[in-house]
């Protein structure tokens, strides 16, 4: 089994201020998958390395990006105590790992 940290940031924003009101806050899904999923699905992404970013653009001047790493099941015990959440954006991580990128699209 592997151990997947997503972690959600903001580094577009469209608010009337440029502020996102989460910025001080840190937002992270924890995901286990298995070896198998890992090498054929997760691997081919990280493209050798142990992070990447995905990036959404919701086409309004806000943009999300997702931080994906592989860790360490201790360190995701830690990091989803500190969560505040995803903030509804779940399906950017299904989306992720169904299709290698975030989309709407089916």
């Amino acid at each position: 089994m592997k151990t997947l940290s997503f972690e959600l940031t903001m580094p577009n924003v469209g608010s009337w201020n440029g502020k996102w009101t989460g910025d001080n806050k840190r937002y992270f899904v924890i995901r286990q998958v298995t070896n198998d999923f890992f090498k054929g699905r997760i691997e081919p992404l990280l493209d050798g390395k142990v992070f990447q970013n995905f990036y959404y653009n919701f086409g309004d001047g806000w943009g999300a990006n997702v931080h994906i790493e592989i860790i360490d099941s201790k360190e995701g015990r830690k990091r989803l105590k500190n969560s505040a959440g995803f903030c509804g954006y779940e399906w950017m991580v299904n989306s992720i790992m169904k299709y290698g990128k975030i989309t709407t699209d089916e």
